[in-house]
């Protein structure tokens, strides 16, 4: 397997919602492969696959300190919310350059179909829990600015569109 080609900001499948995996096959096994290869390739905590522009709900997650944690979704859906929060400074390899401080929620639980093909329910915490909502906003069309106040998200895409 090996790294794919980002996609860049302002391209249109970074705003559009991914279709539903289904059931999961091997090209959907080597999707997930090329997928990690291209995680650790920017390097990032996570990936989705729009951003490497195949409009399907597939996404990688690693945020262990010692990589090789691969956690990897399919169909992904938020179950559960905690009420605490977590800060974490935020960004993407779609539009470089940029990053933004967001809140999110500490805690989630996530219902997903793993690589064996069964539905699974996981909770995430703390940067886990942040880089599976950024991953499951990919997939639902929306960038980490889309967060941010108007006035904030204005500023940011200027800054990007100077790089």
């Amino acid at each position: 397997m090996s790294p794919r080609p980002l996609i860049r900001w302002p391209d249109k499948r970074l705003q559009t919602a991914a279709a539903p995996v289904g059931e999961i096959t091997d090209e959907i096994r080597a999707l997930w492969a090329d997928m990690v290869d291209t995680m650790e390739a920017m390097p990032g905590y996570g990936l989705a696959a729009p951003q490497i522009g195949v409009m399907l709900r597939l996404a990688v997650v690693d945020c262990s300190k010692s990589r090789g944690q691969v956690v990897r979704l399919a169909d992904p859906e938020i179950t559960m919310v905690g009420e605490q929060m977590f800060d974490w400074e935020e960004a993407s390899p779609n539009i470089p350059g940029v990053s933004a401080r967001l809140s999110r929620p500490a805690r989630v639980a996530v219902a997903y179909t793993d690589e064996t093909g069964a539905r699974v329910e996981k909770k995430f915490e703390d940067l886990w829990a942040t880089s599976v909502q950024h991953q499951i906003d990919h997939l639902n069309g929306r960038m980490f600015f889309d967060r941010l106040s108007r006035t904030r998200r204005q500023m940011l895409l200027k800054k990007a569109s100077r790089r």
